[in-house]
């Protein structure tokens, strides 16, 4: 299963990495991966509009796509758009950080999943 890392660099830059996360056969139950530690879940609703400046993620989290689309541009203009399905490893904290924005005038629904014990 693809995931997108989005993490800060060495450099103080938010860069993309596409990972693959590994899932095991559980046969009829299908294929799953390890547990991930979390602490809760956001329901979360954007409007079709917003256009977020530079910022970090607010902590290490799982963004799952649900309706919608976002258009996410790192410093040195690199940007991605991801979709309904796409999964998104928030990991830039601290550094420059990253532009969101909508995309197509559409509003958004996502899954937000804070990550960790506490």
């Amino acid at each position: 299963m693809q995931v997108t890392r989005l993490y800060t660099g060495d450099d103080g830059r938010s860069h993309f990495e596409d990972i693959e996360l590994e899932l095991e056969d559980f046969g009829g139950s299908g294929r799953m991966s390890e547990p991930w530690p979390a602490r809760s879940v956001v329901f979360r609703t954007v409007s079709g509009d917003y256009d977020w400046s530079f910022h970090n993620a607010p902590r290490r989290q799982f963004i799952v796509n649900l309706t919608g689309s976002v258009e996410i541009e790192l410093g040195d203009g690199t940007n991605r758009v991801f979709g309904p399905g796409s999964i998104l490893l928030a990991e830039d904290e601290t550094g420059q950080g990253h532009i969101s924005r909508a995309v197509g005038g559409e509003p958004r629904t996502c899954l937000v999943i804070p990550l960790g014990d506490s």
